[in-house]
């Protein structure tokens, strides 16, 4: 199956089992100073999962894009994006652990036709120091789903990432963790507030025997490892617990919810990726179009220009879905996250040969994939390509001199300053990011201070703009 194909059987199969099917939130969330980005499909509901009252009922679904900006530099593997879609349900204390867990392996496995034997999943360990139990109905679940389709069920205790990178999972089936397997707003149990909810989660992964793993991130792979082989696609949080008062000072105490929840969330391009038994994401339905475009506009092959490729298909990807929900290029907030896409996005253009105008014939690309399940993109074609195009345009013009400036530094073969860091960025329009990443491509080292000796720079110009703004207001 495709990714669009994978979409839509997810919302008919969840409207099927009785989901309201709801629609998207916007990717810039309303009335939460928190956050820039909606970054998961919980975010917008997560009201709802502390107890509000939904008006669509308890059972629900959607398919949600999200951005998460703290990705930016992982972008350029096989795996991450900045934008992404999740598909999601929730349960608002309608059913739980043994109904979840069937549902999700019944659409991997009967709807997309994945491998069980490919398929592995964690658990948690339990928490003995804060009284919080093994999730050992989670693992007899996937146990006898294993059972059934001949497969494995080994267990390992593998607790920490760290332990597991020594020692791997042998195999095994389901893996024990602990942190990583507990959700809450505030992080492990003993830092989460009195009243606050949290249960164990459930992480699927697909297994992907053709890549060597990488012993980079550990001497043997195992389901929570980056080593390549294992692939997260999916994840079911149990919201099984709320944390109580206790008599004793210091002491954590935690108490069942009357009202348990589930939270989903499932990676779109991920089980796409796993359906045609592809560890890079790039290559499915979603994306493999834009690549294509981008060989067709640089004469180049996404084999000999892997890393440019996939973050110029990414950023563009988001930053015309940021567009579609009303934002703009510009130096605060959200604006500035999407400057930065686009700016990172031409300057690997320029990488792949192409000098002018690649916003626009990728917006077409995108606008086409897009338009069938958000509409707004189609709809709001012209504008995305004005709004992107006046930014390409902008920032090629001092592209080639912020280029120049760098090439002297290195030639003074000397480390790279604040000050330099400045000028780039106050002339030149380089972001600090963009300039900090350019220098490690063309092998500068940094001066220890140089960013205190940026932000210090910008802030004298900060007070100078603010005094002229006055003398200007006074006058």
């Amino acid at each position: 199956m495709d990714a669009q194909q994978i979409r839509s059987a997810y919302l008919a199969m969840m409207a099927e089992r009785g989901h309201a099917l709801i629609d998207r939130a916007s990717l810039v969330p309303h009335n939460d100073p928190t956050t820039l980005f909606t970054g998961s499909g919980m975010q917008p509901l997560l009201g709802y999962l502390l107890g509000e009252p939904h008006p669509a009922g308890t059972m629900l679904a959607d398919v949600q894009p999200c951005v998460r900006a703290q990705d930016i530099d992982e972008v350029g593997d096989n795996r991450h994006t900045t934008f992404f879609e999740m598909l999601g349900n929730w349960s608002l204390g309608s059913y739980f652990k043994a109904e979840q867990i069937p549902m999700f392996w019944s659409f991997l496995v009967d709807v997309v036709g994945l491998d069980p034997n490919r398929i592995y999943v964690t658990v948690f360990a339990g928490d003995p120091e804060n009284g919080i139990p093994r999730d050992e109905e989670s693992a007899d679940i996937w146990t006898e789903l294993f059972k059934a389709a001949g497969v494995s069920y080994d267990r390992v205790d593998l607790i920490t990432e760290e332990h597991g990178n020594e020692v791997g999972n042998q195999g095994a089936r389901i893996a024990f963790y602990q942190d990583k397997n507990w959700w809450s707003r505030a992080g492990g149990p003993e830092a989460m507030p009195v009243g606050d909810p949290g249960g164990p989660d459930s992480e699927v992964f697909y297994y992907f025997p053709q890549v060597e793993h990488d012993t980079t991130y550990g001497r043997f792979p195992h389901q929570n490892s980056d080593g390549g082989q294992y692939m997260e696609i999916g994840n079911s949080v149990f919201m099984q617990y709320r944390r109580a008062e206790s008599d004793a000072p210091g002491a954590v105490s935690f108490a069942e919810l009357p009202n348990r929840n589930v939270d989903f969330g499932g990676g779109l391009e991920r089980i796409a990726a796993a359906s045609i038994d592809s560890p890079d994401v790039f290559r499915v339905s979603l994306l493999w179009p834009i690549i294509e475009k981008l060989q067709e506009l640089s004469g180049t092959s996404y084999e000999d220009t892997t890393h440019a490729m996939r973050i110029v298909t990414d950023h563009v990807r988001g930053a015309v879905f940021l567009a579609a929900d009303g934002v703009t290029p510009s130096n605060r907030e959200a604006g500035y996250v999407m400057r930065r896409l686009l700016r990172r996005a031409t300057r690997f253009a320029t990488e792949l040969g192409v000098e002018n105008n690649v916003l626009t014939p990728l917006v077409e690309v995108i606008a086409d994939i897009y338009s069938d399940a958000y509409p707004e993109v189609g709809e709001q074609r012209d504008t995305i390509v004005k709004v992107l195009q006046k930014e390409e345009r902008a920032f090629r013009r001092t592209l080639s001199k912020g280029l120049r400036e760098l090439r002297h530094i290195v030639k003074e073969a000397r480390p790279i300053t604040g000050a330099d860091f400045f000028t780039l960025s106050d002339t030149f329009g380089f972001p600090v990011e963009l300039s900090t990443e350019e220098a490690g491509r063309q092998g500068l080292t940094l001066t220890t201070d140089w960013r205190a000796e940026f932000d210090a720079l910008r802030e004298e110009q900060r007070l100078r703009s603010q005094t002229a703004t006055e003398l200007g207001a006074h006058d």
